[in-house]
């Protein structure tokens, strides 16, 4: 199907949606609200259509640096699998090289591929972390998420200051404890 034939067939359900609430979509602001919102939609579930390999796109480098590499505050927004509402925060990414590390910026665009999807955070959490593994083939990854959620904060029980908190520790971030502990006292920086 091409773009424009999916943004026709989503505008027409928003136009169902938005007729089935109750709404005059011949009210001024409404005129174009369904394409909009499929293109909106597409937008923030553009990461079904990238793959890890688009996105890194061989910036992978050589380097002798063994020690601890930390991208910290990477903000994301996704939408969660459950109610299709936003979640929104801050990743911390870091690994140790063996040999090799990813450009800088491969890491940010790494978590929105996974964070433009229909998500939970505990396994965009995981995603994230198993794919800088896999491309930098590193010893150890440490992913740590921060994260409010709307599905909580505007409805069901309404909490507007929580947070949600994940992580996940491969390799040595998860068999050594001294290397997970630097990794966590300096993303709390």
């Amino acid at each position: 199907m091409s773009d424009n034939q999916s943004t026709e067939k989503l505008s027409q359900h928003y136009t169902d949606i938005l007729t089935e609430l109750g709404e005059d979509l011949d009210r001024d602001g409404l005129t174009d609200t369904p394409t909009r919102a499929a293109k909106a939609m597409q937008f923030l579930t553009r990461g079904y259509n990238q793959s890890l390999n688009e996105v890194v796109n061989d910036a992978i480098f050589e380097s002798d640096n063994d020690e601890m590499v930390i991208v910290r505050d990477i903000e994301l927004y996704s939408l969660c699998e459950h109610h299709m509402l936003p979640f929104i925060g801050k990743c911390h990414v870091a690994y140790l090289p063996t040999g090799k590390v990813i450009g800088l910026s491969k890491i940010a665009r790494i978590v929105d591929m996974f964070a433009r999807r229909l998500q939970i955070q505990e396994n965009m959490t995981k995603q994230i972390a198993e794919a800088i593994m896999q491309v930098t083939g590193a010893s150890g990854v440490g992913v740590v998420i921060e994260a409010k959620h709307m599905c909580m904060m505007m409805r069901g029980v309404e909490k507007q200051n929580s947070s949600m908190i994940t992580s996940v520790m491969l390799g040595n971030f998860r068999s050594k404890p001294a290397t997970r502990a630097e990794f966590l006292n300096l993303v709390r920086g």
